[in-house]
């Protein structure tokens, strides 16, 4: 998943790509990403910007995906840049598109 490139005719250079990417470093701050995910979401659901049914699903999935994380089962991907990207992604993959409201 990009968070740029919408507006780009051409693929982006794997040169671009890699120098772009954090991933490989920035992985170690998952534990962080995620807590501090879990804050903004209960944030949303107690403010009224999601239902708190949203932010109780949200919730679970960044604790699982923590979970498994911490077991070694995630494999993140270089494409998706961060170690943010990378979690956002797998949320959505594991709860589906409400998983794009952490970012509401």
């Amino acid at each position: 998943m990009k968070l740029w490139g919408g507006r780009f005719n051409k693929t982006t250079d794997k040169l671009v790509e890699d120098f772009h990417s954090s991933i490989s470093f920035d992985q170690r701050l998952y534990y962080w990403d995620i807590k501090g995910s879990i804050a903004h979401a209960r944030m949303l659901g107690d403010t009224g910007i999601i239902t708190k049914d949203e932010a109780k699903l949200i919730i679970k999935g960044l604790e699982e995906i923590l979970a498994e994380i911490e077991a070694g089962e995630v494999q993140f991907d270089l494409a998706n840049e961060d170690i943010h990207m990378n979690i956002e992604v797998l949320l959505t993959k594991k709860i589906g598109e409400v998983g794009k409201k952490l970012h509401t």
